[in-house]
């Protein structure tokens, strides 16, 4: 029994022995990759990056607020894609300066309120004494009009003396009342002065608590909150970013329409057209392709970002279908079909080489791999057509086979 295990034993090594020198002495052989050459239509397209944005939307933006109060800046603002409800505060602004400004005007009031009160019972006082100067300055005109009137029967000189002093009583009389007209209007104009003072202070002040109520951004609708983008920063605008008045910050879209927005490059823009279709993939769920069609091209170029000359346009493209997991902000791959060319052959752009100025792939033939010149048409980010050359289910390599044969033949020496 032990005999029978032993030889059995060496059996089995001299098996494995065997396999492994036939193992050893077998060539390893690179598979090269390949492609059919199809037939069927062709797309002309052209890809580019967007975002989803809803085509109807209500869009809250920074308030217009007087220069005197500072620069926007955000204190509290609601996170990307939070839920929000119809009287919720989606945005604050930082309030520091405006209620600064509110104390300092309500201040400025309590004064300036004490101020005109003192100034109205300074005047009484003025015109009470102008009032009395202007009595005495009366009686002694009525005395010197009483005293010309019984003088009737005084000489010519003292006659003279009293008409003289009758005049100079006018005189004092008209003066007098003068000051108090004088006095009056310049009362007046001090008073309405210092009233025009307030209201302007009031007025302010009104205005600095409908400013501070602007810093307070709630939604009138309920939805979902899609923050914009802070171009300056490249992120979502967030708590300390400062803004210009009247920017759009969130938006509250309508779901039920949504549309992809895109910028192609002044190279591509003449290929596209309104009615154009598109085919959408959401980098979040890129195993679903959603149709659109596009229904804006922009007539005026812009640069790509702050930091770049590229010319850009923007493109709209309204998507065909609701899905509940389409979202405004969301990224997606969108590829417009400028073209469609139908019954022709064409293979992936890997399988082309150009030598001399003219175009050749490895046919697969049954000895191993040709080299055919091909007469090429048009292509686009993935296929070229082939005019001629090669026929529909031909075989061709995705790389060059003399190459990998040569990489087999040194690894196998």
């Amino acid at each position: 029994m032990m005999v029978n295990y032993r030889i059995k034993g060496l059996a089995a090594m001299l098996c494995c022995i065997g396999a492994l020198a036939v193992s050893c002495g077998k060539k390893t052989e690179t598979q090269v990759p390949e492609a059919k050459v199809t037939k069927g239509v062709f797309y002309i397209d052209i890809y580019e990056e967007g975002e989803i944005e809803a085509v109807n939307s209500i869009n809250l933006s920074s308030p217009n607020i007087p220069w005197r109060f500072g620069n926007l800046k955000i204190s509290n603002i609601v996170t990307d894609g939070d839920e929000v409800q119809a009287g919720d505060t989606v945005i604050t602004f930082d309030p520091a300066e405006v209620r600064k400004s509110i104390l300092d005007y309500e201040d400025r009031l309590i004064v300036s309120n004490a101020e005109l009160e003192k100034m109205l019972a300074q005047h009484e006082l003025q015109m009470e004494e102008l009032s009395a100067d202007y009595e005495v300055t009366r009686i002694s005109h009525e005395i010197s009009r009483m005293q010309l009137e019984s003088a009737s029967h005084e000489s010519e000189i003292k006659k003279r003396e009293i008409q003289l002093n009758l005049e100079k009583a006018d005189i004092s009389l008209a003066r007098a009342k003068e000051q108090i007209e004088n006095r009056r209007r310049i009362q007046a104009e001090e008073v309405k002065k210092k009233r025009l003072s307030i209201r302007q202070d009031e007025e302010r002040l009104e205005e600095a608590h409908n400013t501070l109520n602007k810093l307070f951004v709630v939604a009138p609708s309920p939805g979902i909150a899609i923050v914009s983008r802070n171009y300056s920063t490249n992120t979502k605008y967030q708590a300390g970013d400062q803004c210009w008045s009247q920017q759009q910050l969130i938006q509250l879209p309508d779901l039920s329409k949504l549309k992809a927005k895109v910028n192609i490059n002044e190279v591509d823009i003449s290929q596209v057209t309104k009615g154009l279709k598109v085919q959408i993939r959401p980098d979040a769920f890129s195993d679903s392709t959603f149709t659109g069609t596009v229904t804006t091209v922009a007539n005026l170029a812009q640069n790509k970002d702050n930091k770049s000359k590229i010319k850009v346009f923007p493109v709209e493209i309204v998507i065909d279908q609701y899905n509940k997991n389409l979202l405004p902000g969301l990224t997606v791959s969108c590829r417009i079909i400028v073209d469609e060319l139908k019954n022709v052959c064409y293979v992936p752009l890997e399988a082309l080489y150009m030598e001399g100025g003219k175009s050749y792939v490895y046919k697969k033939t049954m000895g191993g791999y040709e080299k055919v010149e091909v007469q090429t048409g048009r292509a686009n980010s993935d296929y070229i057509i082939i005019e001629s050359g090669l026929d529909e289910d031909d075989t061709v390599a995705l790389t060059d086979p003399t190459v990998m044969a040569k990489k087999d033949k040194e690894e196998n020496k």
